[in-house]
């Protein structure tokens, strides 16, 4: 190993052993995407540096690109809640789970205890022919079993993730037209409900919008930003009995746009 090849491993290595540990113990599903695309990066990395490029660029692009990008749609679609229930919906299924586990755990290393490697050799040996050739013969011929495997294992995942998030429909989707006759009836939210603030130092979706009166409209923020906690608190910037405004109420006023003439619009 050169000095290059050791810099990097000694570099690298404990970031991606940190990205692992930030994906298991982070509480925010965003910070755990962003450390298991650390992880990703990193590995692809390490494949760039032992002249796997193929893998290394497909790690980067499949992994850290398309498949974080799809989790982070899916966790903005689907919504984390404050909380999890720990209420078991199948009777015994943590213990099992624990078993089977640890079950794993000692065939796998039962497994590895019995393996016995050959002699290594350089990676210009081993992929004479091309590094995209030896990988589509080697998985294709001598692998293709666990490949097939693996593959049915990540579809089950697919169907799981769909289960997990169908909900079964008791009554008929309401269409744009009754719910604004809703909304119109009941006499709240006619115009529908407020957007969010927009403000220099703080991002559009957390902050809430202010009402006339100044005082902020709490429905303008989406609900799992609240339940997260990650709302900003935006102080009232009302008027004093007087109908004076105070002087920081008048200083963390936005504002208003002035025309050419120098009038307010």
């Amino acid at each position: 190993m050169s000095g290059g090849e050791a810099l990097l491993f000694w570099v690298l290595g404990p970031a991606c052993v940190l990205g692992a540990l930030g994906l298991l113990f982070v509480r925010k599903a965003v910070h755990a995407a962003m450390a298991m695309a650390m992880v990703m990066v990193g590995l692809g990395i390490f494949y760039i540096a032992q002249y796997a490029e193929f893998v290394g660029i497909i790690q980067i692009f499949v992994y850290s690109g398309a498949v974080m990008m799809l989790f982070l749609f899916v966790v903005m679609t689907v919504g984390v809640g404050s909380t999890t229930s720990s209420i078991e919906t199948i009777g015994g299924q943590r213990i099992w789970g624990w078993i089977l586990a640890l079950l794993f755990m000692g065939l796998a290393m039962f497994g590895l205890g019995k393996v016995t490697f050959p002699e290594p050799v350089g990676l210009e040996a081993a992929q004479s022919e091309g590094t995209v050739t030896a990988l589509a013969r080697e998985i294709f011929s001598h692998q293709v079993f666990s490949f097939e495997v693996l593959g049915s294992l990540l579809v089950i995942a697919v169907m799981g993730a769909m289960v997990l998030a169908h909900r079964e429909r008791l009554t008929p989707k309401r269409t744009q037209r009754e719910l604004a006759a809703n909304r119109i009836r009941s006499n709240t939210f006619v115009a529908g409900k407020p957007a969010p603030g927009v403000y220099a130092r703080h991002n559009a979706s957390d902050t809430p919008a202010l009402l006339p009166d100044g005082t902020p409209a709490e429905h303008s923020v989406p609900r799992v930003l609240v339940a997260r906690g990650q709302a900003q608190p935006v102080p009232y910037q009302g008027v004093d009995p007087s109908g004076d405004p105070t002087e920081t109420e008048a200083a963390d006023r936005p504002v208003p746009p002035t025309t050419e003439r120098g009038e307010q619009a």
